[in-house]
């Protein structure tokens, strides 16, 4: 029988993508910050190298999902968490659709479909 985790599949890739684009969001903001002489502009771009490096770990924890679903679950969820904690409230919707194929991975129950006797 196929493998089914299509869905953590395709949400876990969803979530990586979206969480690339408010980290070079965060990115832009600290390089904009950095040209006015704003304090700890260094640490806002620092933030957004660490969100992308998270955001693409989610990606492959999304992707080896369906051969180690535990390790591509924990990735993901250290990804959303991560994510959150470095650029936080930019990061939601990835870190929602990152988070919620990681418990499914991490949670499901292994599939064992034997086949039944015929009676």
């Amino acid at each position: 029988m196929e493998n089914k985790k299509t869905v953590e599949l395709v949400l876990g890739l969803i979530g990586g993508i979206l969480g690339i684009i408010p980290s070079i969001y965060s990115m832009n903001i600290g390089g904009l910050a950095s040209v006015f002489h704003v304090d700890r502009a260094v640490t806002v771009n620092n933030f957004g190298i660490g969100a992308i490096v998270l955001s693409i770990l989610g990606i492959i924890g999304a992707l080896i999902v369906k051969d180690k679903r535990k390790l591509g679950g924990a990735f993901m969820i250290v990804a959303a968490l991560g994510g959150l904690l470095c650029i936080t409230y930019l990061y939601i919707p990835a870190g929602i659709l990152l988070i919620i194929p990681g418990l499914m991975s991490v949670i499901k129950k292994k599939d064992e479909s034997k086949p039944k006797a015929a009676v």
